[in-house]
């Protein structure tokens, strides 16, 4: 057995032990509704035999109609009365299969969704966010097509396959034996062709998300490509993606495609062969083996003409349901393989919480007040208060992001309260990975980094986070409104301190001169702002958190001169108490830090003020003198 074959199987039963758990009763109760809905279905041939039984035996006899007559009653409201419980069982089935479906559908994207929320920024610096929203769309709709019809018809046609087999030896196991023949062939063909198209079917579900992943990035840059007039790239690159799943999607099909036909042949010729046969063993008298003990006749023959229809359109429609259901596992794959992600690690203790004060005691409390404290609990039981202040020290850090690599080198800084610390450096210095660090967007290689003297490592990631207020370098706004987007930095912020961060950042007043002002809807890209109005509304966003760090990664690198000297004279106000990490292009953005470092390599090379360093004339000197800006 191959591994592709081993993965499928595990796969198939981690959906099944998945939906056991989400409905323990409904699903056994839908599987048990299509058992007997089959084996209903497959009845009517045992009518048809009687029928005929019947008639030839009037035939034979020479029966009135008045001596026919009940016997043909008897049987057709017998068999009014399957059809009838089969029309009731079915309704039922379809009614639950509808809930079942959608509801394991809820549950599995409600799953995979919380699970993304636990994954680590490594997960999606490392992967493609249009194959990570594949999952979502293309991967759990094959799931969706596999638990609603592929599964279901495909439990149908083995039940009735197995009704069949049984009414077929019962009657005549010779004949049986010519079907099961015919079935054989049959079988043959579908595994050889279906095994062809399975297998480009998946090739095809990776190739989708591969697609999808290539236009998500293609849209997003759409003003880069059109300024680099890089159209004719951009079109070759999403060429070979699509014709990459143009081959896998038209193979899969060609070969699903000749399947039918073929199927449909071989089942015509069984049909003329079981025909030929039955007049042969009729003509011939051959006896007839069989439990019923019926001799060959009219009345055994024409059923099973019937049901090797029926047996040959069930074989028939196993193998697109097993297309289907190897294109859902291989979406359940890839779902399960996001599942399977380790969450992030996070064996923090120290928590942050609000505080009171009183004759130089901490004490812990669940109103809102202006000063935070780390709670740290103690191995005996206790439990100590620190203030939070905002001293943030690096000490003798590595860091790589691949082990092969190292990114950091021996960093060694610290940002005390009130203090601006900016970094300096070409792409790729290592300026942007350090406040990674601090978040614990990724954890250090070596070395120590310190906040108010306790080890981060020490501190819950959401504790840390909260403590820290980020501008990133490209701003990421949510569909909602003006003032909900500020909000988003503190939850329970009333709108009265969502406008004063407004003021404070500096946003206030083109706020106002919006449609609806702070009630105006945004899009989700914030494509209704300027990319200076976007960066303000993030920073008044950062404000409202109120946090004692703030970390501001290029933020006014895409701010226009005027909007720029709006967002120093707020950042200034906002930094006040506070420390403050700054990454600019403009060197202008950082004369008035306290400390400015400079960093090559990952390794730091210069430090000091910023007319400490132009005293240096080292590299910062050659960096502001030059008629160039950090690009």
């Amino acid at each position: 057995m191959n591994q592709k074959q081993t993965n499928r199987k595990k796969s198939f039963r981690r959906i099944m032990k998945m939906v056991l758990s989400y409905y323990p009763i409904l699903f056994p109760l839908i599987v048990v509704l299509i058992i007997i809905n089959a084996i209903l279905g497959a009845l009517p041939s045992i009518f048809q035999q009687n029928v005929i039984a019947v008639l030839q035996q009037a035939w034979g006899q020479g029966w009135t109609w008045e001596v026919t007559k009940p016997h043909i009653v008897e049987l057709v409201g017998t068999l009014a009365m399957v059809y009838f419980v089969a029309l009731i069982i079915g309704i039922a089935y379809t009614q639950l299969m509808a809930f079942f479906t959608q509801g394991v559908l809820h549950k599995i994207r409600k799953e995979v969704f919380a699970h993304m929320q636990k994954l680590p920024i490594r997960y999606f610096d490392t992967h493609p966010h249009g194959d990570i929203m594949s999952h979502y769309t293309n991967d759990i709709d094959a799931m969706r097509q596999m638990i609603s019809q592929s599964f279901p018809q495909l439990l149908i046609s083995i039940v009735t396959i197995i009704t069949i087999i049984a009414i077929m030896f019962y009657y005549s196991i010779p004949m049986a034996v010519v079907i099961l023949i015919g079935a054989a062939v049959s079988i043959e063909i579908t595994r050889k062709l279906g095994g062809l198209s399975a297998k480009y079917f998946i090739l095809q579900q990776k190739a989708t998300g591969k697609t999808e992943g290539v236009i998500e990035e293609m849209v997003n840059g759409q003003k880069v490509i059109k300024v680099f007039n890089h159209q004719d790239e951009a079109e070759e690159i999403f060429n070979r993606a699509n014709n990459e799943l143009y081959e896998a999607s038209n193979t899969a099909n060609r070969y699903s495609n000749i399947l039918m036909p073929v199927l449909n042949n071989v089942n015509y010729l069984i049909y003329v062969f079981v025909a030929v046969a039955g007049g042969i063993f009729i003509q011939e008298k051959f006896p007839n083996l069989s439990i019923s003990g019926l001799p060959f006749s009219i009345a055994v023959i024409v059923p099973f003409l019937g049901m090797s229809r029926q047996f040959a359109g069930m074989i028939q429609q196993i193998s697109p349901q097993i297309n289907s259901i190897v294109l859902g596992l291989a979406g359940a794959e890839r779902v399960f393989e996001l599942l399977d992600q380790e969450p992030e690690v996070d064996d923090g203790i120290v928590t942050l919480v609000n505080a009171t004060e009183k004759d130089g005691e901490l004490k812990e409390t669940n109103e809102q007040t202006e000063l935070w404290a780390w709670k740290y609990p103690h191995e005996d039981g206790t439990v100590s208060y620190t203030k939070v202040a905002g001293d943030v020290r690096f000490a003798s850090v590595d860091f790589a992001y691949n082990p092969d690599k190292m990114i950091l080198h021996n960093v060694t800084l610290f940002g005390k309260p009130s203090q601006k610390i900016a970094f300096v450096g070409a792409t790729g210095a290592g300026k942007t990975t350090i406040t990674n660090l601090i978040n614990r967007f990724y954890d250090i290689a070596d070395g120590k980094i310190r906040y108010d003297g306790i080890n981060i490592n020490k501190i819950k990631k959401s504790s840390l986070r909260k403590s820290l207020g980020i501008v990133l370098q490209d701003t990421v706004l949510f569909t909602g409104t003006v003032m909900d987007n500020i909000r988003y930095g503190r939850l329970t912020a009333t709108d009265e301190e969502c406008i004063a961060a407004a003021k404070l950042a500096g946003a206030d007043g083109f706020i106002r001169h919006l449609p609806q002002g702070y009630q105006t809807m945004l899009n989700g890209d914030g494509s209704n702002l300027s990319q200076g109005q976007c960066q303000l509304l993030a920073i008044a966003r950062a404000a409202v958190a109120d946090p004692p760090v703030m970390i501001m990664d290029e933020a006014t690198s895409s701010i226009d001169t005027r909007t720029e000297q709006i967002v120093q004279t707020g950042m200034d106000r906002l930094m006040n108490g506070r420390t403050v990490f700054v990454i600019a292009h403009r060197l202008s953005t950082v004369k008035n830090s306290n400390v400015i470092i400079v960093l090559d390599h990952g390794r730091i090379i210069e430090r000091g003020t910023h007319e400490e360093l132009l005293a240096q004339k080292g590299q910062y000197y050659q960096l502001y003198t030059g008629a160039f800006e950090l690009e």
